[in-house]
């Protein structure tokens, strides 16, 4: 019955929770996070214990996709724990993880034989010097070692997702897209998303899907729509002629894919957001700590996808940025 799923008021049908299990981080990069930063007390994170008891919860809604994010999920201890404990959950098909990759080498194997089955490991460039601009941080050869461990632990597809600035990220397009294919990975090009700590976003520095798709057809080869595409995916999915792997583009900005939006989210400190862009959340924390049971958490998800609106509205005038930033949402 309809009143058993998740559907908002314009239709949308949500499968897919994506969990951020920490705001903290280990590197900062510039679109994402400031220099300095107040990471929540630990005592503020939802437990092992209630995040699964929210996606048993959530299951029973029509749930069956998740994503661990953070921050970077891969700081927070024991999650190859969670992995397990989530995997087993009936209705659950598919867990995923996002992750910037530094810690990602001696732990793929462990993730693997926890259940984990989907990787998108984040890297915006192959230059060295031009990581560390990016991230503040080094660690561009842990990454790669990542990346590698992923393939050999037996993910497949192993994404690569890049943020895509224009005036800075422009010349890391076809490099990454000719490591992607060496490899065996799937890239994945985002456009730059006014989600930053500085307010430094504008439209003239987003690197549009059109501009990244006629650069690579230019630079490596021609690519055609793919065949299998998955409507209520972000990103349009492209494979190359000559066989060598597919691209995707998430183009955020310039061809919002809201209209068929799937996604629910819920923060590291127990705050659900039915958008990414979201100004408004619901105390998930707060109802599991003071008592609530279960139905309680049922109807507080299926109210708050029911209030989701239409789109973000980046290119609306009356566009309002979030307070919240990229680390502390969950990407």
């Amino acid at each position: 019955m309809a009143t058993d799923r998740l559907i908002d008021r314009f239709g949308r049908l949500h499968n897919n929770l994506r969990i951020s299990v920490t705001d903290r981080c280990n590197i900062r990069c510039t679109y994402c996070m400031p220099e300095q930063v107040q990471f929540l007390p630990r005592a503020d994170l939802l437990s092992f214990e209630e995040i699964e008891r929210f996606v048993r919860v959530a299951t029973t809604l029509g749930i069956t996709k998740l994503r661990l994010t953070g921050g970077e999920p891969l700081v927070r201890r024991d999650l190859p724990v969670l992995i397990e404990k989530l995997a087993r959950i009936p209705g659950i098909v598919d867990v995923g993880l996002t992750t910037n990759g530094i810690l990602l080498g001696p732990m793929a194997r462990t993730l693997h034989g926890a259940g984990l089955r989907r990787i998108n490991v984040s890297l915006d460039t192959m230059d060295p010097e031009r990581f560390q601009r990016l991230t503040r941080r080094p660690g561009f050869e842990k990454v790669i070692e990542g990346i590698l461990a992923a393939r050999e632990a037996g993910f497949d597809p192993v994404k690569v997702n890049a943020v895509a600035i224009k005036g800075e990220t422009d010349e890391d397009v076809v490099p990454l897209a000719r490591f992607a294919r060496e490899h065996g990975l799937e890239l994945r090009f985002i456009e730059y998303m006014p989600l930053d700590a500085g307010n430094a976003w504008e439209r003239g520095k987003v690197l549009y899907a059109s501009e990244i798709l006629e650069l690579l057809a230019k630079e490596i080869g021609p690519l055609a729509p793919a065949p299998d595409q998955d409507p209520r995916a972000p990103a349009v999915d492209y494979d190359y002629a000559d066989g060598g792997g597919r691209v995707g583009l998430i183009a955020s900005v310039s061809r919002p894919f809201c209209g068929s939006c799937n996604r629910v989210r819920i923060t590291a400190d127990g705050k659900l957001r039915n958008c990414l862009f979201a100004l408004d959340e619901t105390d998930i924390r707060a109802l599991i700590r003071g008592g609530a049971s279960d139905l309680d958490l049922a109807v507080a998800l299926r109210d708050s996808v029911a209030a989701k609106w239409e789109g973000h509205q980046i290119n609306a005038a009356n566009f309002i940025k979030p307070e919240r930033l990229m680390h502390s949402i969950g990407g």
